[in-house]
């Protein structure tokens, strides 16, 4: 008599959903940070305060996670979920990290040009790569140093074409931003290798979303938008750019190193100019249009490695 393990070992069927997770691992990336990339332009045109808008972001998040979550025991073959009490702590912890990030970053949108706000917070994969080098002991192919190096240079022209005025204070908290977010990904990185990706994004969403009301009540007042154009805002906010966009960049993390999975988050900065121009009626310069090329090209070279 074959016994139940014996069975599974023998059905090739049984190895399927890894390889195929693996496979949209890559375009799981690129899509997360795609929805990212219209971040800045939710907050832009949010009428709350920067820090409202990132609870906003949040709380409205928690709703189509928990959905997920509910759905992904099943669909999700890497990670397993939290029993005790000290696990669900450890899968809620990345949110601390996550509320700090958006309350900083949201805030130097209103402090310095959008521009300069963007480039400093994805400056982010140069903290990945050196946090996992000194800390992790992670060896850093020179491919992704190559790649990583011609990104940020094509984040700088793209970036650069707006200008560089702005307030020290919103470059200081932009850069903050990316310090927080890259602490961010490295947790992720790590929980990820344990914990099924719906399961940190539900806890960790929650217990930012509790950390960015606090902050909203103490420092910003009204927190509610006046019209249904301003909650289809943060409604956009919360559905594409946090609970679609980190999704898929938690799912991705399973099978790419945080390295490279912040290195094709630089993609950020050419959708928000694109959408800059689609929306806001933005011109898109040449100089951001080689900056855009540049970053893809160093995309390229960093996912031949």
């Amino acid at each position: 008599m074959t016994t139940p393990d014996a069975q599974k070992m023998d059905d090739p069927s049984a190895h399927v959903p890894s390889s195929y997770g693996s496979r949209w691992a890559l375009p799981a990336l690129i899509a997360g940070g795609i929805a990212i990339g219209g971040s800045p332009i939710f907050v832009r045109l949010s009428e709350v305060g920067p820090i409202a808008t990132a609870f906003w972001r949040l709380a409205m998040a928690l709703g189509p996670l928990l959905w997920l979550h509910r759905r992904g025991y099943s669909n999700d073959s890497l990670g397993r979920v939290p029993r005790r009490i000290a696990e669900h702590f450890f899968v809620a912890s990345p949110g601390l990290v996550l509320a700090a990030e958006l309350a900083c970053w949201h805030t130097s949108l209103h402090f310095t040009t959008v521009a300069k706000s963007t480039l400093l917070a994805n400056l982010a994969p140069i903290f990945v790569a050196l946090f996992s080098w000194l800390f992790l002991r992670q060896r850093i192919s020179p491919a992704v140093v190559l790649g990583l190096v011609i990104s940020v240079a094509g984040v700088s022209v793209l970036q650069g074409a707006h200008g560089w005025s702005g307030d020290i204070r919103g470059d200081s908290l932009a850069l903050l931003s990316a310090l927080l977010y890259s602490g961010y990904i490295i947790i992720l990185g790590r929980l990820r290798m344990t914990y099924v990706a719906t399961t940190i994004m539900l806890w960790s969403t929650l217990s930012a979303s509790f950390c960015a009301l606090v902050l909203a009540l103490l420092l910003e007042r009204p927190i509610f938008p006046n019209t249904f154009f301003g909650w289809a805002v943060v409604a956009g906010l919360a559905w594409v750019s946090q609970a679609g966009g980190q999704t898929l960049i938690v799912y991705a993390l399973a099978w790419l190193p945080p390295t490279f999975s912040s290195l094709t988050l630089l993609l950020q900065p050419v959708v928000a100019a694109l959408l800059a121009w689609l929306v806001l009626g933005e011109q898109l310069t040449s100089s951001q249009a080689i900056g855009g090329t540049i970053v893809i090209v160093g995309i390229f070279l960093a996912s031949r490695r």
